[in-house]
């Protein structure tokens, strides 16, 4: 699988992001800056990492969301691409109209840090076939 990383000002995980996809494919991920208006040819995977894209000043995710790269991953995932967002690329995709719905302060408004268990609706997708539909997981 030929992975794409995209790298936004202050994103602090990029470099963990590109270990891991490595150690899991065998294949060096390419790294696209948020200024390029393209993906690599072939990309089948588009992550966009956590860390702090330009320290969101104004809304998580607001300014990356707009950066010229977004174009491509936006035409990438209406072509069936894979994307992924890891903690602040979540919400970079959320704000780029790439996930439905918004983000909400939580009421502490402070972080939040603990385990969320999820139920595997399908294990038919390119990142679930190790699990059973309705097999429940810890994150």
């Amino acid at each position: 699988m030929k992975a794409a990383v995209v790298v936004f000002p202050s994103i602090n995980r990029e470099r963990d992001m590109a270990r891991t996809l490595r150690l899991v494919s065998g294949q060096e991920p390419t790294m696209v800056w948020h200024a390029d208006t393209s993906l690599p040819a072939g990309t089948d995977l588009v992550v966009i990492p956590g860390g702090f894209s330009y320290g969101d000043y104004l809304r998580c995710g607001a300014i990356a969301a707009r950066a010229p790269i977004m174009d491509a991953v936006r035409s990438h995932a209406g072509r069936g691409g894979l994307v992924l967002g890891v903690c602040n690329g979540f919400q970079i995709l959320c704000e780029a109209g790439l996930l439905p719905g918004v983000l909400m302060r939580n009421a502490a408004l402070k972080f939040i840090c603990r385990d969320v268990y999820l139920r595997v609706e399908h294990s038919d997708t390119p990142v679930t076939p190790g699990y059973n539909a309705g097999q429940g997981i810890r994150v």
